[in-house]
């Protein structure tokens, strides 16, 4: 009989530099000369917003803010351990990582074995020496699980989910953030160097228009005049549904599985409507309410659109699961939602177990 455990994290990656570098993505968005200067003048800013980034554009605020974090995933680490899992499955986005020009599905099934990433990778583009103090070029082994990887990716398909799947990693760009930093964070005193367990990631292809014609990435206003964009990524109420279909196929084993959303909320950077300045933190909130309540239905019926208007594009990492929290119907034993407006996104966890019947 097989047994669960969900967990929703964020995989913020400047918690993964220093407090110095934490808010620096609000500070090159307020260079961008498109936006109207009453909007980057802090004086206009909400009360709790100027508090945050106070004298020193966030500094002081970031070790506040790293701290919620890093006790929050301490809280996901303990439960994960304390449920002993054979595999941990992740969804996390593929940021133009693996997925470029040449294809862009919508999931992908990781089927890999042992892999070394550089964790500090984005932290080295971005200038920042990492939390950690250790050289640049570390490297950290994720463990894989490419039989059960497979064995998931056939049962899938064998229930009309059209799963892509991968045997090796793309070799000139970075592994996929998303999945790296989940087991960085998870096993964050250490770095992500002691994590024992393996991990089947399944890429999401939450970026949709913008995944290539962005690079998944930042963009000034100037630049989104006569964007081209990407065709839509999958929507919540596929992810929803991949979710089950997930849930169905490991339920079928005797193995113990933690099922793993990684992202943060709603994304400064991609809600047009607040010029990229902070986070749709309204919409969010509606959200959690939802998640808090066991309310699927909401989340079922979210639109693209929606996601798409409130930067919450990553959030469909979590709709893979929240469909298998439904189809196997894990209680909510707790969660919390840190909310900020200077570092870029809102990021909830959250804990997902078995019932007494489970």
């Amino acid at each position: 009989m097989a047994h669960f455990l969900g967990l929703g994290l964020t995989h913020y990656p400047l918690l993964a530099g220093t407090d110095e570098h934490m808010a620096s993505l609000l500070r090159w968005t307020l260079t961008d000369p498109d936006i109207p200067p009453e909007r980057k003048d802090p004086a206009g800013w909400p009360a709790a917003m100027r508090d945050e980034w106070g004298d020193d554009q966030g500094v002081t605020a970031a070790a506040h803010h790293r701290k919620a974090l890093v006790d929050n995933l301490a809280r996901c680490r303990r439960a994960l351990d304390d449920f002993r899992p054979d595999v941990v499955v992740v969804w996390g986005d593929d940021q133009y990582e693996n997925f470029r020009e040449e294809v862009v599905p919508p999931f992908c099934v990781l089927a890999y074995g042992d892999v070394e990433a550089e964790p500090f990778e984005l932290m080295t583009e971005r200038g920042s020496p990492n939390a950690w103090g250790l050289p640049d070029d570390t490297t950290i082994t994720l463990h894989g699980a490419p039989a059960t990887a497979r064995r998931l990716t056939n049962g899938l398909l064998q229930r009309d989910f059209d799963m892509a799947y991968s045997y090796e990693r793309r070799k000139d760009s970075a592994f996929p953030h998303a999945i790296v930093n989940t087991q960085l964070f998870l096993d964050y005193p250490s770095a992500g160097a002691e994590f024992p367990y393996p991990l089947i990631a399944i890429t999401v292809n939450c970026y949709g228009p913008h995944v290539i014609a962005r690079r998944g990435g930042l963009v000034r206003f100037a630049d989104i005049v006569g964007e081209q964009t990407d065709p839509v990524g999958p929507s919540p109420a596929r992810c929803f549904a991949l979710g089950r279909a997930v849930a169905q196929v490991f339920a079928d084993t005797d193995l113990r599985v933690a099922l793993v959303a990684s992202s943060s909320w709603s994304h400064a950077f991609l809600v047009d409507k607040n010029w990229h300045i902070s986070p749709d933190t309204e919409a969010d909130l509606r959200l959690y309410e939802s998640l808090r309540n066991g309310d699927y239905d909401t989340w079922r019926s979210t639109t693209t659109d929606a996601l798409l208007e409130s930067g919450q594009q990553e959030l469909l990492n979590w709709f893979c699961m929240t469909g298998a929290v439904a189809e196997l119907g894990l209680e909510l034993a707790w969660s919390e939602l840190v909310l900020t407006d200077v570092f870029n996104s809102n990021k909830c966890f959250a804990v997902f177990q078995e019932g007494k019947q489970g």
